[in-house]
C-alpha cells in the first residue's frame, strides 16, 4: 500500500541548515505519468482530482493547455474569469479561517470557524456578491471592503494601522502574529514569466527540454517566487519585505476578489490567465491562482492523444532548495526554539505550500538548550 505522504509528498524543513539542505521537497510528479496516452477530454477532471486542493485552477489550466495544443486559439471566457474569481476567493477565505488560527494564534480558532460558517459564497457560488462583502465587513475587516482596499493601496503603513486599531478576531490574530512574523526575508525574483508571448515560449522550452524542471524550476538562471504579491496587475508594487506583510497581501487579494469588476484592480478583472499554442500539438496555459502562478504544458501525438504533460505549481518555485523559503530558513538561528517555531509557522502561512510539511526541530531544541 502506498501511504498518503508518498502519493502527495511532504516538505521537510531544516532551519539553520545551509542550502540546499534547509528545504527538502520530495513531491512526486504524477501529472505526466497519469495523463500520458489519455484522450484530452479525460485529463482536466483527472488533474483536478489529483490536485484537489486547487482543483478548479488545475481543471481550467488543463482545459486551456489542451485546447491550445489542439486548436491554437483559446478565446476569452467571461464565465471562466468569474469562476476563477469565486474559487480563489473561497480558497483564501478557507486558508485564512482554517489554517491561520492554528499556525498564528490558536485563541482565534473558535471565532474564525464561526465566521466561515456564515460565509455566503462558501455556501453557494451563486450567493449575492453584496452579501459576501457584508460578511467580510462584519466578520473579518470591521469596515467596508472598498474602504479597506483604498487604505491598503494608498498608505504603506495601512496593514499595521488596521491590525492595531480594528476589532475582531482577524485583526487580533494579525496583531498577535506580528512579533514572530514581521522579520525580514530575502525575496526571490517575482515570477512574471506570463507577462508576454516571448517569455511564455521560453518557459515552454524549459519545460520541454529540461528533465526535472517541474521539480526544481529556475527562471532566467535564478530562483523566483510567486504568490498574491507577484500578480501581473501589481508588478509595479514593491515585494513585501516580511512574512507578515505577505499575509497582508493575501487578505488584500481576498478583498479585491469580493469587489465589483474593475480591470486590473478587482473582481473578475484581477487574476490573469490564458493559453498559447507553442507549436501544432503543443500548448501552454497559465492561471494566477490562490498560491501563485500555475502552469500546464501539454503535448499531443499524431492521434490527438496526450504524449507529454507537465504541471508547474507555485510550491515548486517557493520551496525550491535554493529559493525564498530555503533562504529564510537557512538564516534562522534564534536562541529560543519555541519562538523559532512561531516564525516558521508564519513563514509557511505566508507562502502556503499545497502539501503537508514537517519541521525537523532537533537543531532548534539543541540551540535553545545551550542558550
Amino acid at each position: 500500500m502506498i501511504g498518503l505522504d508518498q502519493l502527495a509528498g511532504v516538505l521537510r524543513l531544516r532551519p539553520g541548515q545551509a542550502r540546499p539542505g534547509s528545504v527538502l521537497n520530495n513531491r512526486p510528479d504524477w501529472a505526466g505519468t497519469l495523463a500520458r496516452g489519455k484522450a484530452p477530454a479525460e485529463v482536466p477532471a483527472l488533474l483536478a482530482s489529483l490536485y484537489s486542493l486547487c482543483g478548479h485552477a488545475h481543471r481550467l489550466c488543463a482545459q486551456m493547455a489542451l485546447q491550445a495544443a489542439a486548436h491554437g486559439e483559446v478565446p476569452a471566457d467571461a464565465g471562466a474569469a468569474r469562476a476563477l474569481q469565486l474559487e480563489t476567493l473561497c480558497e483564501h477565505a478557507r486558508r485564512i479561517g482554517l489554517d491561520w488560527p492554528g499556525a498564528l494564534s490558536p485563541a482565534a480558532t473558535g471565532d474564525a470557524t464561526l465566521s466561515l460558517r456564515c460565509c455566503p459564497v462558501l455556501r453557494s457560488r451563486d450567493a449575492d456578491a453584496r452579501d459576501t462583502r457584508l460578511w467580510l465587513q462584519r466578520h473579518l475587516l470591521g469596515m467596508p471592503a472598498a474602504d479597506w482596499l483604498r487604505g491598503w493601496e494608498g498608505a504603506p503603513g495601512w496593514w499595521a494601522d488596521w491590525s492595531a486599531t480594528s476589532h475582531g478576531w482577524l485583526p487580533a490574530l494579525v496583531r498577535s502574529a506580528r512579533s514572530a512574523a514581521d522579520w525580514p526575508v530575502a525575496a526571490a525574483e517575482p515570477l512574471h514569466a506570463h507577462a508576454g508571448s516571448v517569455s511564455l515560449r521560453q518557459l515552454a522550452a524549459c519545460l520541454r527540454e529540461s528533465p526535472g524542471y517541474t521539480r526544481q524550476p529556475r527562471w532566467q538562471d535564478d530562483c523566483a517566487e510567486t504568490g498574491t504579491w507577484t500578480r501581473l496587475h501589481e508588478a509595479a508594487r514593491a515585494l513585501p519585505a516580511t512574512p507578515w506583510q505577505r499575509l497582508g497581501a493575501r487578505v488584500a487579494e481576498l478583498v479585491r476578489l469580493s469587489l465589483p469588476d474593475e480591470p486590473g484592480r478587482s473582481g473578475s478583472g484581477w487574476l490573469a490567465f490564458g493559453a498559447l499554442q507553442i507549436a501544432p500539438g503543443e500548448g501552454l496555459a497559465w492561471v494566477e491562482m490562490a498560491r501563485g502562478l500555475l502552469v500546464h504544458h501539454a503535448g499531443l501525438d499524431g492521434d490527438g492523444r496526450v504524449a507529454a504533460y507537465r504541471v508547474l505549481a507555485p510550491t515548486e518555485w517557493n520551496f525550491h532548495a535554493e529559493g525564498a523559503v530555503a533562504t529564510a530558513l537557512e538564516t534562522l538561528r534564534p536562541a529560543h526554539g519555541a519562538f523559532a517555531q512561531r516564525r516558521i509557522a508564519a513563514l509557511m502561512a505566508a507562502y502556503d505550500p499545497c502539501v503537508r510539511f514537517e519541521l525537523e526541530t532537533q537543531a532548534l531544541q539543541e540551540e535553545g538548550a545551550h542558550a
